[in-house]
């Protein structure tokens, strides 16, 4: 069974991978926004007996009490050990599925079916799931990879603008940590006529060779993080409120962030400061951060889950397609970085 299967048909290729798969029950996990867009593209494939469940989308409903309702609705299903567990979403619905079919009866085999950018590029390479608990994002989880994941391109032409854009700021990311020349072919001026299917294949290939280095992210895995310690902390704090971000549009403001601090505390020039920034800027555009929204947001940073004991842990770049990890930053240095997102001209 290949993990990644790149499809041009998801029906076809599904057909394929069930055919090769014995299961005794089939659980088909969607969000509102995925049942009316996306199931109706493979609907035709799952079994008469199948079980489908539609959840509340959005990163506010990643949470154990969503899980209850999912193992609750997966025992009402009668599942067995060897029952398979499909999601068919974005990267929410993609690590709290994962996470669901890990834990129940010890973990039951899934397939990933991410249908947004964000997921296609990242989340469903890796084998990272979990939820978020307490207001602290991914808090709980597991490793444990899917049996396979289908990339289709047809499920981007369902998504709107807004979650295009979000998912391009880890395509920008994976140029950033590991390529330089694949950052620099980017078009920020023209985004949104990006021809999608070979950015995929590319930023696919370069998280999983950073993902065979490092499953367990002892080390190098790390640098997937590049952006996501400031950008965690700006997307949980402004989840609930009228300010929201996408996750994108949250690490685009992470990584001008943690470019400054590369500039500070890992050698990275104030030329490649300004080019990162400046491609940030023509897609994303800036956001507002007002003084009083930093305190909250410098105690989010504190649980991130790379830091050591009360020792703040970055990864950052030495050069445009070279990151390293484990550098300590102060709360204070952090403070400085936003103040620099903050002084920088509107676009």
């Amino acid at each position: 069974m290949n993990s990644i299967i790149f499809s041009e048909n998801a029906s076809v290729d599904l057909t394929a991978v069930l055919s090769e798969l014995k299961f005794s029950g089939l659980f088909i996990l969607t969000d509102e926004n995925t049942k009316e867009h996306c199931l109706p593209l493979v609907e035709e494939v799952f079994p008469s007996n199948s079980t489908f469940l539609t959840i509340d989308s959005g990163e506010k409903n990643k949470t154990i009490a969503t899980c209850m309702e999912i193992w609750a609705a997966m025992t009402e299903a009668q599942l067995d050990r060897k029952a398979l567990f499909i999601n068919i979403g974005g990267g929410v619905l993609g690590d709290m599925g994962g996470f669901c079919a890990s834990i129940y009866k010890r973990g039951i085999r899934f397939i990933n079916m991410p249908t947004t950018l964000l997921s296609q590029v990242d989340a469903s390479v890796g084998g990272k799931l979990g939820v978020d608990f307490e207001g602290l994002k991914n808090h709980l989880g597991v490793f444990n990879e899917p049996e396979t994941v289908i990339v289709a391109s047809e499920f981007l032409k369902t998504l709107p603008e807004l979650q295009l854009r979000s998912g391009y700021a880890e395509i920008i990311k994976h140029g950033l940590i590991r390529d330089k020349t694949y950052f620099e072919s980017l078009d920020f001026d023209h985004w949104k006529k990006s021809y999608w299917t070979p950015l995929i294949h590319h930023s696919v290939e370069i998280k999983k060779a950073v993902v065979k280095e490092d499953p367990k992210e002892a080390g190098l895995r790390k640098i997937l993080n590049f952006g996501h310690t400031i950008g965690h902390a700006f997307e949980t704090y402004f989840l609930d409120g009228p300010r929201h971000l996408l996750h994108g549009e949250a690490i685009a403001v992470g990584m001008i962030c943690e470019a400054w601090l590369s500039y500070k505390k890992s050698n990275l020039s104030m030329a490649e400061v300004k080019q990162i920034q400046s491609a940030f800027l023509k897609v994303y555009g800036k956001i507002e951060i007002l003084e009083t929204d930093i305190p909250a947001v410098l105690d989010f940073c504190l649980q991130d889950k790379k830091n050591e004991g009360k020792e703040l842990m970055f990864s950052l770049l030495n050069s445009i397609g070279d990151c390293t990890y484990n550098i300590p930053v102060t709360r204070e240095e952090i403070r400085e970085a936003i103040h620099y997102y903050q002084n920088l001209p509107q676009t």
